[in-house]
């Protein structure tokens, strides 16, 4: 939640001359943990914000300057690739991953399928720098940006101008850019859901069907996606079969072979929106994800004791009706006003060629 502070002259009513950035106040929502982010390192700021918005969606951070980070972190879909199971950059090359949802990044304390950030600042550098992503080098985008000074076409962005805005001199950097961009994807916060309101006092916010999958879900699927955000931000091995790939996950961040195959738990809302599934996009279809955990799951050296039986039965024990009630409920945490918020959308800027 933000709230924007501002003040007006008293005597005469009208607006003061402003005085520097215009400070936003984060508010987390009441339901949900206290955030990891260090704000106190990166105070959110109306024209920060902004200026981190015109960066997430503009073409120009990539190599071909048409491939943004809202190109696989789309809205509609909060904010992942709907329908593609990796992600296409630059020249439609593809990755070697599904892309992850961008959402309530204030309470990640790692970020990547395999964990190889620990801190939001940093975390565009990652898909800047890799060659079927974005391509392209900071010091290159920052000379594009410094570029567009004096740019008279209003749906282009002047970016010494925002800059200057969001902090005080038209001075471009790394660290700017980078702290622009936290900013904006600060603001991302999915807490509006059917969920949320019936977990807030709203008793008829869901029906008897979601609340018979919600006590499954808590019975079988919480030790893993747990809490408000839906994850534990653990790392796991869910027992997927490696594909041509052969993606072994954390393991090439850590170099641990106690860690082959394991990946980063994604939180659960807005599941209903951010179809396919899985690390590498195999499922489409949430029947798909849940027929995995009661009959695809794999005997693999490192498997998460959570999906091994007390009889050594592998999965998780689901007629097919429970799976239905599970479903039903995961699509009570899609939160239409996230993926509708005009604050988070593309501001127009299409690409900069």
């Amino acid at each position: 939640m933000l709230v924007v502070v501002s003040c007006r002259d008293s005597d005469t009513g009208t607006d003061p001359e402003p005085l520097g950035p215009t400070p936003v106040s984060w508010q987390k929502p009441a339901h949900f943990p206290d955030p990891v982010y260090n704000f106190s390192g990166n105070s959110l700021t109306e024209e920060g914000v902004e200026l981190g918005r015109f960066l997430f969606y503009d073409g120009r951070l990539s190599r071909t300057n048409n491939i943004g980070c809202g190109t696989c972190h789309q809205q509609p879909s909060a904010f992942t690739h709907h329908g593609h199971e990796l992600s296409h950059g630059v020249d439609d090359l593809l990755g070697t991953r599904n892309s992850p949802s961008v959402q309530n990044v204030a309470w990640q304390p790692v970020f990547f399928w395999d964990g190889g950030v620990h801190d939001l600042d940093f975390v565009p550098f990652n898909p800047i720098g890799n060659e079927v992503e974005m391509d392209e080098t900071v010091p290159a985008i920052l000379d594009k940006l410094r570029a567009t000074s004096g740019e008279k076409d209003k749906s282009k962005p002047n970016y010494p101008a925002l800059f200057k805005k969001a902090f005080g001199t038209e001075e471009i950097n790394t660290d700017r850019m980078m702290k622009a961009m936290a900013q904006f994807m600060l603001t991302m916060v999915s807490a509006g859901s059917r969920y949320d309101y019936y977990k807030m006092g709203d008793l008829n916010a869901m029906t008897e069907q979601e609340k018979r999958g919600m006590s499954l879900f808590r019975t079988h699927c919480s030790g893993c996606h747990s809490g408000e955000l839906f994850t534990d931000f653990s790392f796991r091995n869910n027992g997927l079969v490696p594909m041509k790939i052969n993606d072994k996950g954390r393991e090439e961040v850590t170099g641990n072979e106690a860690d082959r195959y394991t990946f980063k738990v994604p939180s659960l809302r807005n599941a209903g929106l951010t179809a396919p599934y899985m690390h590498d996009g195999r499922y489409y279809t949430l029947t798909e994800v849940l027929d995995h955990y009661t009959d695809s799951v794999q005997q693999l050296p490192n498997l998460d004791g959570m999906l091994i039986q007390p009889d050594g039965r592998k999965g998780l024990l689901l007629t097919k009706a429970e799976k239905q009630d599970i479903i039903a409920f995961l699509h009570t945490l899609s939160d239409d006003d996230f993926v509708r918020d005009q604050r988070l959308s593309d501001p127009g800027i299409g690409n900069a060629l």
